[in-house]
């Protein structure tokens, strides 16, 4: 009995029981992201077609197609072309040294050009909607049946424009 009461001592002594006690400790963290800015932007060529000089102007229009983060804003501008010469508030098309007059605007009444700010042009502002859907900010383009379009060298006639979107 002597032996008996001493291993129950022992194993009150070293901490050993039939009954075990667990404890637990918790922490926490967090968890972030940051999700920038972000915007692309494609776009269609404008065609006027074959213009008969005497006939009546001809007019055209295409769309600068805005993808950018939700809520994000921004400003398209368009700069005044290659063709040298043109200036925003007078583009010109080329064919070699021969040029033909047109210009771009922001609505189809055709009274405010579309540019950088410049000269009285005007760019366009929008927001975002998220990548997976474009904003088209529309562009009008009219080749006015002028003096100085009719007068022109028969020929295939282009410019590049360039698009700009600021966020």
């Amino acid at each position: 009995m002597r032996n008996s009461i001493s291993a129950l001592l022992i194993a009150s002594v070293l901490g050993v029981s039939g009954v075990a006690s667990a404890a637990t400790t918790s922490t926490s963290f967090s968890v972030t992201a940051t999700v920038l800015k972000t915007c692309s932007a494609t776009s269609a060529n404008l065609a006027f077609g074959s213009y008969t000089p005497g006939a009546g102007a001809l007019t055209g229009s295409t769309a600068v197609n805005v993808k950018c983060t939700n809520g994000t804003t921004f400003t398209v501008a368009l700069n005044a072309g290659t063709t040298t010469g043109g200036t925003i508030a007078q583009r010109l098309m080329a064919n070699g040294s021969n040029t033909l007059q047109y210009n771009l605007y922001t609505t189809s009444s055709y009274t405010t050009i579309f540019g950088d700010g410049t000269g009285g042009s005007s760019p366009q502002n929008g927001t975002g909607t998220g990548l997976g859907s474009a904003v088209a900010v529309n562009v009008y383009g009219q080749l006015p049946d002028n003096a100085t379009n009719q007068n022109a060298v028969p020929g295939i006639y282009s410019d590049t424009i360039t698009a700009t979107v600021t966020y």
